[in-house]
Parts: structure tokens; C-alpha cells; sequence
């Protein structure tokens, strides 16, 4: 078994493993027709790093990724249990030495369990609404050499997401205070709002939001004064 990086030459056979590979796996169907994706693989060579796994000249699987995300890797059905996922995997490990994340559907058991084996965490779960598939997924990452470092980088990604939702939830305050009739606060209106971010975040729950919706409320108003 060898690892080498891929060549435009490769890319029928890359689209190839890869749509086997799907077909067999429990996931839902492509969000676009098996047609494009070898153009699509051939824009991605060079621009990625695109990794071949042959045995012997016969090109088994294949694992592409950027500077922080694993976005492909597929095995052959055929070359299944042999190692070259691992051999794959590893090799990107290597090249991202500092940590990486990917997603992968929850259906895919069998993915995400070879993840966990191999040490990725499970960092987070979507509905799906943000991918083509609209199918539930799951955000697993590899914390590389410093796990800290690597977790609290992406702690620091979410608080900047964080700021600027605060920003805007309190200029929309702001712009709201001079129309309403009533200006006192809406104890029962600020529940629904602890609730509906609570059926986003299940693990915190509408009893640990309320205050922390609250605050917000709070500190918007005192700034729109």
C-alpha cells in the first residue's frame, strides 16, 4: 500500500471510489448529480491537499483537506478493513499537526465510530439545515499535538461569532424601543426566547438560558439608553 499525492490524471478514479464508497456507507443521498463530481474533484487538485492510497496501481481510496479541515476520505468498498482509512487518516494527521475538523453525517455510524477510534472528538450536532443534504451531521475534530491550544482556538472562532450576534441583537433592540407602547419588559415573551435557543442547545436547557437571555435583555436596554 502507498500514499502519494494526486494528479489530474487521477481524478476519474477518485470520483469513482468516492461514489462507491457513499453508496455503501449509511448516508443520504448527494445533493447534486454523480456528473459533476469528478469536474468538481478536478478544480480541488492543487487547490487541496489531495492524497491517493493504491494498492499496487489500482487507486483504493483517497482523503482531501485544507489547512484546518478534513473534507474527504473514502475507501474503496472492496479494499474495506485493510487499513487504508488509517493509512489515509494518518497521513493527514501528519500534515496537520496542529488539529483539524470535518463533519460527517450522523447516519454514518460506521465513520464516526473509525473516527473515535482513532482519537477525533465529537464536538458538536446540527439539525442539518446548514448542509445541501439537510440531513443531521456531526462536527468531530482531531486536537492534534497542544489539544488545548487547538479546542481554545476554536472557542475563540466562536466568540467573535458570539460578538457579532451580540452587536446585532443590540442594535435591534435599540432600533425597537422608540415603537413599542409599552415599554416594559415581557417576562413571558423572554421565556419563548429561552426556550427556542434551548431547543438549539439541549444539553443547557431553557432553566440555565432564561438568565443568561436575561443579561442580555438587560444589558441591551441599559445600552440603548
Amino acid at each position: 500500500m502507498t500514499v502519494r499525492p494526486a494528479v489530474p490524471a487521477d481524478v476519474g478514479d477518485l470520483a469513482a471510489v468516492h461514489l462507491r464508497a457513499r453508496r455503501a456507507a449509511p448516508m443520504p443521498e448527494p445533493a447534486h448529480p454523480d456528473s459533476t463530481l469528478a469536474p468538481f474533484l478536478a478544480t480541488r487538485i492543487g487547490a487541496d491537499q489531495v492524497w491517493v492510497a493504491e494498492a499496487g496501481e489500482r487507486v483504493v481510496g483517497y482523503a482531501r483537506h485544507t489547512a484546518s479541515w478534513l473534507d474527504d476520505l473514502y475507501v474503496d468498498p472492496s479494499a474495506a478493513r485493510r487499513g487504508v482509512g488509517t493509512l489515509l487518516l494518518d497521513v493527514v494527521k501528519d500534515r496537520l499537526p496542529d488539529g483539524f475538523c470535518l463533519w460527517v453525517f450522523e447516519s454514518n455510524t460506521p465513520a464516526r465510530a473509525f473516527y473515535a477510534r482513532h482519537g477525533l472528538l465529537a464536538l458538536e450536532r446540527t439539525d442539518g439545515s446548514a448542509n445541501e443534504e439537510r440531513s443531521p451531521d456531526i462536527r468531530m475534530a482531531w486536537p492534534g499535538r497542544d489539544p488545548v491550544a487547538f479546542l481554545r482556538g476554536l472557542v475563540d472562532e466562536v466568540d467573535a461569532e458570539l460578538g457579532d450576534l451580540l452587536a446585532r441583537r443590540a442594535a435591534l433592540t435599540r432600533a425597537i424601543q422608540p415603537l413599542k407602547t409599552d415599554p416594559s419588559r415581557d417576562p413571558a415573551r423572554e421565556r419563548e426566547v429561552a426556550e427556542r435557543i434551548a431547543r438549539r442547545v439541549p444539553e443547557l436547557g431553557t432553566d440555565r438560558l432564561a438568565p443568561v437571555v436575561d443579561a442580555i435583555i438587560t444589558a441591551s436596554l441599559d445600552a440603548a439608553r
